[in-house]
């Protein structure tokens, strides 16, 4: 606050003026000045309650110099320790566990595994669900640990690269196609069946078709006909004995004939026939039964 006193005078009449008096009061007084004190109380308690509620943060977190909690960040990427859930898809170049640990993968609904290229579109899919595992890809393989292929899926073929294809079922195995293979065997004391019940059962080989029972017998049934047959070579049966139980029999010869002897005739279209052995062949007697 400040005073100031002026005087009048008429020329030439000397007036010793006062000094002049300013009085200045400085400060907020009243309660203003407690208002103030209130305001600046509060602020520093919302600034303690702020400083506490992020050391709890961080300790709670377990945040570190390293990383988060279990979640640590390394040169090479991300190390993560435990279990976790992620409830959005992620996004990773690759993914592995520790070295004395297997990676384990799991969900309520299913486990989906997707790449993609540049553009976005799916190129790869595996897909685990609840009742099946479907793979959608240009190709399936499964390699041995020496990177070689053991079994390889594509829309032409399907490769088995394993010394040996065992099929365990009671069933066997069904194969709507054709097989190729260079040896099929059976298990030690257990029987091999090759068996096609509404259609034809063929064998081809570029260099011959080999069947072989070192301890059993050998069986082919078939409700029509059973054909061998040899482009540039012969059949050959190379046994002690040759059993043709069922051929056709010809008409029982003289009495004098009891020696029970037949000699095995040809008809023009290769059906065989018995004839009772005489002195000369009888078959043309008997040629009747090829017509």
């Amino acid at each position: 606050m400040v005073r100031e006193q002026y005087t009048t005078a008429t020329e030439g009449t000397h007036i010793e003026r006062p000094e002049n008096q300013c009085i200045y009061k400085i400060g907020i007084y009243g309660w203003r000045k407690r208002c103030l004190y209130l305001f600046v109380l509060l602020l520093l308690i919302i600034l303690l309650v702020n400083f506490a509620l992020a050391i709890w943060i961080l300790k709670v977190m377990w945040f570190s110099p390293i990383g988060m909690g279990h979640l640590h960040v390394t040169k090479d990427g991300l190390h993560l320790e435990g279990e976790s859930e992620f409830l959005f898809p992620l996004y990773a170049k690759e993914i592995r566990s520790r070295v004395d640990s297997s990676l384990l993968l799991q969900s309520t609904q299913n486990v989906t595994v997707n790449a993609q290229n540049s553009e976005g579109e799916v190129t790869g899919r595996l897909k685990v669900g609840p009742k099946m595992v479907e793979v959608q890809s240009q190709q399936f393989q499964i390699n041995s640990k020496g990177s070689k292929p053991l079994f390889t899926v594509d829309e032409s073929e399907v490769v088995v690269g394993t010394d040996r294809l065992r099929v365990t079922g009671p069933e066997g195995a069904l194969f709507e196609h054709s097989v190729e293979t260079p040896l099929i065997t059976a298990d030690p004391f257990q029987e091999l069946r090759l068996e096609s019940p509404t259609r034809s059962l063929s064998m081809d080989a570029p260099k011959g078709v080999h069947i072989k029972a070192h301890a059993g017998k050998v069986k082919a049934l078939s409700q029509m006909d059973i054909i061998f047959h040899s482009y540039d070579g012969m059949l050959v049966l190379d046994t002690e004995t040759v059993c043709l139980p069922k051929l056709v029999q010809g008409t029982q010869g003289p009495a004098g004939s009891s020696q029970r002897l037949y000699e095995i005739c040809v008809c023009p279209d290769g059906k065989l026939y018995l004839s009772v052995a005489g002195i000369s062949t009888t078959c043309h007697e008997h040629s009747h039964i090829c017509t």
